[in-house]
């Protein structure tokens, strides 16, 4: 495809595209599908548990950022893996940083939960 041109596609066609690369970190990802189980527990948690509004957005916000970090870490690796299959230093510490973003949002995301459930039982 020439250069530019996925810009000026239609709203449905680039929705076509984001879903489709959803699709393929999910089919290519392991640790993907796993973040994406865990969202499944934490949401289903939280509707069994009757949380408030609140604190269902910020679970919801957590779960799309972990998500999305993941999906971004992808796409790094695979663009660095086609442009530099070969290992090196700076290349190593680019996926490490991408990896580590990935971790502070679950993190971030677990002390959500941890937050949830102690609201809901001492609150």
């Amino acid at each position: 495809m020439a250069r530019g041109t996925h810009k000026n596609r239609s709203f449905l066609t680039r929705l076509r595209c984001a879903a489709g690369g959803i699709g393929l970190v999910y089919r290519r990802e392991k640790s993907f599908r796993a973040q994406g189980r865990l969202a499944l527990v934490a949401a289903a948690a939280a509707a069994a548990l009757g949380v408030g509004p609140g604190w269902a957005a910020a679970l919801a916000l957590s779960i799309g950022l972990v998500l999305a970090l993941e999906a971004v870490n992808s796409a790094l690796e695979y663009l660095i893996d086609h442009l530099h299959p070969d290992l090196a230093g700076e290349i190593g510490c680019a996926k490490d940083a991408a990896a580590g973003a990935v971790l502070i949002a679950s993190t971030a995301a677990a002390a959500v939960a941890a937050a949830m459930l102690w609201a809901r039982w001492h609150g």
